[in-house]
């Protein structure tokens, strides 16, 4: 991790980004990792949580779902402080692990009062901890991505260079919109991160070409390109920043992650 002075940081709370998009396949928990590790190599303090049942962002980092005693679900149910379940990974990144258990976490949260801010309270015990802390959101609209962009400062939308990919962003940003109303009047929308780019392809370019003036949002750059080596990472428990260092999917990322390091 980087050695940046904590002094500033006193009682700054980190910037909280989320990453959703209910459809699934969009490179999100990729995006999430690859951006982690990026913002670590340029000294930010780093948690991340994945909100997803699946926990794929929690195999990905080279945590065994499985052997995992402690996870987002219990402190979702009050059975655990943020703290308690915190795991330390490689490229200097913290994780909040899930496991198959956050399925039911839905359903024990649906009658709680307030149940859209739960994750936001528990995100204020990290408030001196890290500079900034990314969800990974499950591919839904339920009360666990609510709850997502409710604690969040921003959103980021992954989504793929695919026409059919535009189905459903649309129905995101509508939620969004009543989260902004209702739930976070500070929530911003910081873009769109296009995904599985192929530069080859002139639909792929036409759809990067359409989609920022189609939902009137900004278009995070560079578009991060299809590769072998997204696939190849998560088996290896670490991130493309590590295990294909040179390449344009690694490359690609930490420009991202530069040009978000000013709105932090």
């Amino acid at each position: 991790m980087g050695t940046r002075s904590r002094i500033s940081d006193v009682k700054r709370a980190p910037t909280v980004v989320a990453l959703a998009n209910q459809k699934g396949g969009v490179a999100k928990t990729t995006s999430v990792a690859s951006i982690g590790a990026a913002l670590a190599e340029l000294g930010q303090r780093v948690l991340l949580v994945d909100l997803d049942p699946q926990a794929c962002l929690t195999f990905s980092l080279g945590v065994d779902p499985d052997t995992v005693e402690r996870s987002i679900h219990d402190v979702l149910t009050g059975s655990a402080e943020l703290g308690d379940v915190v795991v330390t990974c490689e490229e200097g990144i913290d994780l909040v692990p899930s496991t198959i258990d956050l399925a039911g976490a839905e359903a024990m949260l649906l009658p709680r009062p307030g149940r859209e801010y739960v994750l936001r309270s528990a995100l204020e015990g990290a408030d001196t901890a890290y500079d900034v802390v990314l969800l990974d959101c499950s591919p839904s609209l339920g009360v666990l991505t609510l709850n997502a962009l409710t604690a969040a400062d921003a959103l980021i939308i992954p989504m793929p260079c695919e026409m059919l990919s535009h189905r459903g962003v649309g129905q995101l940003l509508d939620t969004v919109a009543d989260v902004q109303k209702i739930l976070n009047r500070d929530l911003e929308v910081w873009g769109i991160l296009p995904t599985l780019f192929d530069g080859r392809s002139n639909h792929a370019r036409e759809v990067l070409a359409d989609v920022g003036e189609r939902y009137d949002l900004p278009v995070l750059e560079p578009p991060i390109p299809k590769t072998v080596r997204f696939a190849e990472a998560p088996a290896v428990g670490r991130s493309i920043l590590t295990t294909a260092r040179t390449s344009k999917g690694a490359q690609a990322y930490r420009d991202v992650a530069a040009s978000l390091l000013a709105r932090l």
